[in-house]
C-alpha cells in the first residue's frame, strides 16, 4: 500500500463568514475556502449573532466563537477537517444553551 503525505502549507487567513449554509474563509493568497455549517454542528444550532462574534485565536492560526465556546483552526479548514466533538459533548452544550433562553 502506497502513503502519501501532502504538507499544508497555511497562508494568512483574512476574513471569516459564516451564514446559514456555508462557513467560508478568505486567505492572504487569493482563495476563499468554503465548508458546509453541518460539519461544525456548534455553529449549525448558532444564531447569526453568535456566528458574526467571532476573533482570531494566536496569529490568526484559528478562530474563536466565544458565544458558542467554538473554536476552528485555520489548518483544519484547510484541510476540510469536520468537528471532532462527540455527539455527548454536543448534546450536553445543546441542554445547557436550552436551560440558559
Amino acid at each position: 500500500m502506497n502513503t502519501s503525505l501532502v504538507e499544508i502549507q497555511v497562508v494568512s487567513a483574512e476574513n471569516v463568514a459564516v451564514t446559514d449554509d456555508t462557513l467560508t474563509l478568505d486567505l492572504a493568497d487569493g482563495r476563499a475556502i468554503s465548508l458546509p455549517v453541518a460539519w461544525y454542528p456548534r455553529l449549525l444550532y448558532a444564531t447569526p449573532n453568535e456566528r458574526a462574534h467571532w476573533e482570531w485565536s494566536g496569529d490568526r492560526e484559528g478562530i474563536h466563537w466565544p458565544d458558542l465556546d467554538e473554536d476552528i483552526s485555520v489548518e483544519g479548514i484547510i484541510a476540510g477537517r469536520r468537528s471532532g466533538e462527540s455527539q455527548r459533548s454536543l448534546q450536553r452544550w445543546l441542554e445547557a444553551r436550552k436551560a440558559l433562553s
